[in-house]
């Protein structure tokens, strides 16, 4: 493969991750704990867009309210791994790799 070939390969590439980052930052997973007590609303890009935390959850304490808030993020943060990895993969797709 020539050196020219190899640049407009890597070229192409890069508009393709590009392209794929932006379209990570536009797109949303909810994480959720407790049925619904906490739901937190992440980008692909693991930006967070909201929290929505249920009156009644107040009541448990601090400690409690933390634990629903942590496990909703790994929730969110788990289901925006498995989005990055399918759009990413959907990008590279079909480039060949140099040998």
């Amino acid at each position: 493969m020539d050196m020219e070939a190899l640049m407009a390969q890597a070229s192409a590439l890069q508009n393709k991750v590009t392209a794929a980052q932006e379209k990570l930052a536009s797109m949303h997973v909810k994480g959720i704990a407790d049925s619904g007590a906490v739901i937190i609303d992440m980008t692909g890009k693991y930006d967070l867009a909201d929290i929505t935390i249920r009156e009644d959850v107040m009541t448990r304490g601090a400690s409690g309210v933390a634990a629903l808030v942590a496990a909703a993020y790994n929730d969110a943060k788990s289901k925006a791994d498995d989005l990055i990895d399918k759009v990413m993969g959907e990008a590279t797709a079909g480039m060949p790799m140099p040998e």
